[in-house]
């Protein structure tokens, strides 16, 4: 026999197919079940009727799951069970006893907002100990910043960052602003732009309880937009250091270099030239001409704790 256009397929019986979750009725022997045939095309059928019933013509009552503790209405499933599924359970979901579940670990840790540095205590043991405190490393180009700056962040006992205004400016993927094609409005804003993001960073490092070194080639003859805006990108606690070994030195490291990193000759000797300003500014200055990485990372170390003892002005 075919059923009518769009009429549901019977479900099948049997044992375990039942409506989920729920036992099985027994069934008593019978013909099998048939849904009503449709009427044929073009003439309307009697009103639908229920399916007959077991004892065979007379209607039996629709399929019910058991009743729950009120009589005449359907519980809740057994304990354990799964939620029943499709017709029959119109109740509330099974309240079952949470899985345990892993702690986690990762990923819900609230992390403090960055906000100005202040000056740190001084330590209480030789060198900067396990003070947490941020540092601007100054030198031009060639006067080892980098190298210094990044081994005295990494011999340090405390948790220590080491941020680089270089890397950060190269970023910038697509559009690089390269000042050694012609300083202009694009190249400065670059420059800027890197510095504020550096300071971001280093405050936000200050804020979790890690000490941070950063360095950039600073001017003293452009203190806005040099110290000073190093100082308010960080706050007053920054501890400026320059770098700063002799011409020759510094000749001789810039032509080791390779890409845009590699400046001529000409710009590393007018560089070198306004970093001398340096001198007289209060600031500490490390000669490392004759210093090879370990122990320019040591005497920064030192000035540093001293800086901390007696702070700078500037």
């Amino acid at each position: 026999m075919q059923h009518a256009v769009g009429a549901p397929l019977p479900p099948p019986h049997g044992p375990g197919n039942g409506p989920v979750g729920w036992p099985h009725r027994a069934q008593h022997p019978g013909p099998p079940h048939q849904p009503p045939a449709g009427p044929p095309a073009g003439h309307p059928g009697p009103p639908h009727q229920p399916p007959a019933g077991p004892s065979g013509g007379h209607p039996g009552p629709p399929h019910q799951p058991p009743a729950g503790p009120s009589g005449g209405h359907p519980g809740p499933p057994p304990a354990g069970a799964p939620a029943p599924q499709g017709h029959g359970w119109n109740g509330p979901a099974p309240q079952q006893a949470p899985a345990p579940v892993a702690r986690e670990t990762t990923g819900h840790i609230q992390l403090p907002p960055g906000r100005p540095v202040p000056l740190p205590a001084p330590p209480a043991e030789p060198g900067t100990g396990n003070a947490t405190l941020a540092v601007l490393l100054i030198g031009p180009a060639g006067a080892g910043k980098t190298t210094v700056a990044r081994l005295w962040a990494a011999r340090r006992r405390v948790p220590t960052a080491h941020v680089s205004l270089d890397d950060v400016r190269e970023w910038v993927c697509s559009g690089f602003a390269d000042p050694q094609a012609g300083w202009n409005d694009q190249s400065e804003a670059q420059y800027r732009l890197a510095r504020r993001t550096c300071g971001f960073a280093a405050r936000n490092f200050l804020a979790n309880g890690i000490s941070c070194i950063l360095d950039d080639a600073v001017f003293p003859d452009r203190p806005v937009v040099g110290l000073g805006g190093w100082k308010r990108h960080v706050g007053p606690g920054l501890l400026p250091v320059v770098l700063l070994p002799g011409l020759e030195i510094v000749l001789e490291r810039n032509a080791e270099r390779s890409g845009n990193r590699r400046l001529s000759d000409e710009e590393v000797a007018r560089i070198h030239g306004r970093m001398a300003g340096w001198y007289g500014s209060g600031l500490p200055i490390i000669d490392n001409s004759t210093y090879d990485v370990e122990t320019t990372a040591r005497v920064l170390d030192d000035i540093l704790a001293r800086a901390l003892a007696s702070p700078p002005s500037w």
